[in-house]
């Protein structure tokens, strides 16, 4: 109970501190200023919009200038989450890691060189780099060759023992495990893209030359590991309508449908079954590339010995720099790869339970009651979650102090921005208002779960840090609700002598995505 204490004897001096020099003197909780009670009416009214009933709310707004609480429904009760779960997860892995943490992917040796043989095996070592690309697989493969091998007479060896072989997240669903934003969890893995979405891979279909040929089906990166059923067909003309659907337990992905003739190539990002093989598969053809012959097999799971030589390697950006994809486009990959690799750093042990063993403690140090709460996952994927809003108000109010928290606040999604490493899931949302250009705040999306926590500047130039949480409603989208928050707190005024009205202000509509899903997450919507 002492690191619950720490943070509320803080906010407890500093309101103090504000009752003694507010230019509204006396103004506490059970005394608020008129300007904080026209705060809470309005809040008020917008919570209370007909798509919330039958629903669960929870709101807390703390001025971090003084510690006072501006506003609090239901901030102890505990709710879903979804992504802001990954507020969590992304301090701990500043504060555990650095932010100059880098993953390294390495390429090393077993047995006698001479001339261009190689009498062993070669390893694949894997760091848990997210951010492997094909292209960055095709500079090892370079530097082997630019070493002198030309031909392997052992086996290529993919190594993934960093981390333990659970790939999937507890409580995930079954249903959401082809889809980009569950895939698999591999210290070994490709990303087909610069959002960086390992684990996946891009399937496109193009029409053929005619009406009546198949359609023409292509992948991104190019791999042998993703067998392709194709059942589209080109059409004279007519509605486009591709699916691409891989079959749970392996890497047959079917494609059915059809494409008109000229029509842009229909593309979806699909997870593939066992990373690891993946990597080791576009390695392999990039050694092919280089005039590399591996006579082996290719074998996945093996640890690299202590004593193989090393021969490439790779570094990936820094954690600092990481925090922006991550982040801005709420991967949850990225999340589920830092907790593993937090428990391998901290434990030795690159599993999800040591990775959230450590977390926990990370934001208990810093004034989370740990008790109140339930961490299932990195990302928030997990319905198991469980937060009260104001936790993670008390972790946006305490992490102001880390060395990090610059770094960080820039890479949390910014309102109203239109560019996607800038707004993130909040670039559509918000724009020609106050808080556009001024919420840096963590969005969350489940069907029936939406949550927006984060920071936003009042009026009088205070940084509020608040949490929104909303569960069990049974309308499309309730994130409209959150702007309304977030703009109201981005036009508060502590200091003002007259309020304004309560009515909750007008705010443009936020985009619908199937199920509930956050913009980012569906990869062919632009929103």
């Amino acid at each position: 109970m002492h690191r619950r204490l720490f943070p509320r004897a803080l906010a407890l001096l500093a309101l103090v501190a504000t009752a003694a020099t507010a230019g509204a003197p006396g103004a506490t909780a059970e005394s608020p200023t008129p300007a904080t009670t026209q705060l809470r009416a309005t809040i008020d009214r917008i919570l209370g919009d007909t798509r919330l009933d039958g629903a669960q709310a929870s709101v807390v707004v703390v001025d971090t200038s003084t510690g006072q609480t501006l506003y609090d429904r239901n901030g102890e009760r505990r709710l879903i989450p979804a992504s802001n779960t990954k507020l969590l997860t992304s301090t701990a892995a500043l504060a555990l890691l650095s932010p100059g943490h880098r993953f390294t992917t390495d390429v090393r040796t077993t047995g006698k060189r001479r001339a261009g043989l190689l009498s062993g095996n070669l390893y694949l070592r894997g760091g848990g780099d997210p951010t492997m690309l094909a292209a960055d697989y095709d500079a090892l493969a370079a530097e082997v060759a630019a070493d002198g091998v030309r031909v392997v007479t052992g086996n290529l060896i993919a190594d993934d023992t960093r981390y333990d072989r659970t790939r999937l997240g507890p409580d995930w669903t079954w249903d959401d495990e082809p889809y980009y934003y569950a895939a698999q969890v591999s210290a070994l893995t490709v990303a087909p893209d610069t959002d960086y979405d390992a684990g996946t891979v891009i399937v496109h279909a193009a029409p053929g030359a005619r009406a009546g040929a198949p359609a023409v089906v292509s992948t991104t990166p190019p791999t042998g590991y993703v067998r392709i059923d194709n059942r589209a067909q080109t059409v004279a003309e007519g509605e486009t309508s591709i699916s691409i659907e891989r079959e749970h337990g392996g890497n047959t992905v079917v494609v059915t449908g059809q494409i008109a003739v000229g029509d842009a190539p229909a593309s979806d990002w699909v997870t593939v079954w066992e990373p690891t093989g993946y990597a080791a598969d576009v390695f392999r053809s990039a050694l092919h590339r280089h005039g590399v012959r591996v006579l082996g097999r290719t074998v996945l799971g093996q640890a690299t010995p202590e004593a193989a030589n090393p021969v490439a390697r790779h570094d990936s950006m820094s954690l600092g720099e990481f925090m922006t994809p991550f982040l801005k486009l709420s991967n949850n990959g990225h999340a589920e790869v830092l907790t593993k690799e937090i428990g391998r750093m901290l434990s030795g042990s690159g599993t999800w339970s040591a990775g959230l063993t450590a977390i926990s403690e990370y934001v208990a140090d810093t004034g989370m009651d740990t008790g109140t709460l339930r961490q299932r996952d990195g990302s928030g994927l997990s319905r198991r979650n469980l937060v009260p809003a104001t936790e993670f108000v008390d972790l946006l109010a305490a992490v102001r102090a880390e060395p990090w928290f610059g770094t960080w606040y820039d890479a949390l999604p910014i309102a109203g921005q239109p560019e996607r490493f800038v707004g993130g899931t909040l670039r559509s949302r918000m724009a020609g208002t106050p808080a556009a250009g001024n919420v840096h705040a963590k969005t969350g999306s489940l069907t029936g779960v939406s949550g927006l926590s984060g920071y936003v500047t009042g009026a009088d130039g205070h940084l509020l840090a608040f949490s929104i949480l909303l569960n069990n409603y049974l309308t499309a989208s309730v994130k409209t609700l959150e702007d309304q928050i977030a703009v109201t707190l981005a036009g508060y005024r502590e200091g003002a002598t007259t309020a304004a009205r309560s009515a909750p202000p007008s705010v443009p509509e936020t985009p619908r995505t199937p199920e509930g899903l956050e913009c980012s997450w569906v990869k062919p919507i632009t929103c």
